[in-house]
C-alpha cells in the first residue's frame, strides 16, 4: 500500500555541511568517496505516527521497522519508480519524539526523520534551489505493511469489522493502525500528499490542528473555498452527509405514506380521474400541498353524526340507553 504525508508550517530549507561521520554513512552508498563540496544534504521527515488524510496511522513500532527499511532507498517525483526520476538517497533515517505534540488520537508525537543526499551537478541545480526556496518540499512514501488493525475494535481491518474509516464512534473518529511493515519502495516529492507533517524541512514549528465546525465548513464549500479538509474536518463532513442521508430516508418514506393516503382518500371522496393521472399528479405536490389535501378528503368523507332521537334540550342517561 502506498501510504503519504502535508506539514503545517515549515521554515525556510537551508543545505546543511555533512559532518565527518555523516560523509561515512554517504560514501557507503557511493562507488568512490566524496568531499562534503560534492554533495548536497537535506533533512526530510518522510512519516509519522499520526492520523493522516486516507484515516490510517502508522504504529510507533511500525515507524521504528521504516526506519531500517528506508535506509539507502531513493528519492524520487510522484511515485514513479523510473531511473531518470531518481534525486536522492536516504543515508540515515531514524524515529524522534516530538515534545509538547500530541497526534489527533492524544498520543505523543513520533516522526521518521531522515537524511538524504544528492550528487551537486548542472543537471540538479535548479532542484536544489527549488528545495532550497520551499517549493519542493512536501513528500509521501510508498511502503507495504502486512497488519492493519481498527483504532475502535482492534480487530483485523483487511478482514472487515463494523466499522468504517473517518466515522465517529463515541469520542473517537475510526481510522486504521498500520503494523508490521514488510518493505520501503520510495519515497517521492509530491504536491498533495496523505499525511499532514511530512516534508522536507530544516528546522519545524507547527502547531495542533484546529478543526471548523460544520457552519463554517459549509460555508466554505458554498464559497468554493477551503476545498482540501484535514481528517477530522472530513469526518466531520461525512457524519454530516450521512444524518442529512438518514434524514431524507426518513423524509421520502413519509412522503410516500402521505401521497398514498391522499390517493385513497381521494377515491373515497368521489374523485373519479384515472388512477394513473392522480398518482402522477400526487408525486408533484410538496409535503405542505399534500397535508392540506388529505385534510380536505378527510372533512369530505367524515361520517354524518347520528341524529338525537331525544326533544331538544333533553339528555338522556347513560343507562338509559342500555335499558331494554
Amino acid at each position: 500500500m502506498n501510504c503519504s504525508q502535508t506539514p503545517p508550517v515549515l521554515r525556510r530549507v537551508k543545505a546543511f555541511e555533512p559532518s565527518e561521520a555523516e560523509m561515512e554513512r554517504i560514501n557507503a552508498y557511493t562507488r568512490r568517496k566524496f568531499s562534503p563540496e560534492e554533495v548536497y544534504t537535506f533533512s526530510v521527515i518522510l512519516c509519522d505516527n499520526d492520523v493522516d488524510r486516507d484515516y490510517e496511522q502508522f504504529s510507533n513500532t511500525a515507524l521504528e521497522k521504516l526506519a531500517e527499511l528506508f535506509l539507502g532507498k531513493s528519492g524520487v517525483f510522484d511515485h514513479n519508480p523510473s531511473v531518470k526520476n531518481q534525486t536522492a538517497r536516504i543515508y540515515d533515517c531514524r524515529t524522534e519524539p516530538v515534545p509538547g505534540q500530541k497526534t489527533a488520537a492524544g498520543e505523543d508525537y513520533i516522526r521518521l526523520a531522515a537524511k538524504a543526499y544528492m550528487v551537486r551537478s548542472a543537471s540538479n541545480r535548479d532542484l536544489i534551489a527549488e528545495i532550497d526556496g520551499g517549493i519542493k518540499k512536501e513528500v509521501s512514501i510508498s511502503c507495504s505493511v502486512a497488519e492493519t488493525t481498527c483504532s475502535i475494535c482492534g480487530a483485523d481491518a483487511s478482514a472487515g469489522c463494523l466499522h468504517q474509516k473517518g466515522r465517529k464512534y463515541g469520542d473517537s473518529f475510526c481510522h486504521h493502525i498500520l503494523n508490521r511493515p514488510t518493505d520501503a519502495y520510495e519515497w517521492s516529492f509530491v504536491a498533495v500528499p496523505a499525511q499532514k507533517r511530512a516534508g522536507v524541512i530544516k528546522s519545524f514549528a507547527g502547531a495542533s490542528e484546529s478543526v471548523r465546525e460544520f457552519p463554517v465548513l459549509k460555508q466554505a464549500l458554498t464559497k468554493g473555498e477551503g476545498l482540501q479538509f484535514s481528517p477530522a474536518e472530513a469526518a466531520v463532513l461525512a457524519h454530516q452527509l450521512e444524518e442529512l442521508e438518514e434524514s431524507a430516508s426518513w423524509g421520502r418514506k413519509y412522503k410516500s405514506e402521505l401521497e398514498q393516503e391522499m390517493i385513497r382518500l381521494a377515491f373515497l371522496a368521489g374523485e373519479e380521474l384515472d388512477s394513473g393521472i392522480l398518482a402522477s399528479a400526487v408525486r408533484k405536490l410538496s409535503v405542505e400541498e399534500l397535508r392540506a389535501f388529505c385534510k380536505a378528503y378527510e372533512a369530505r368523507v367524515a361520517p354524518s353524526p347520528v341524529p338525537s332521537l331525544l326533544p331538544s334540550g333533553e339528555e338522556a342517561e347513560p343507562s338509559a340507553l342500555f335499558k331494554m
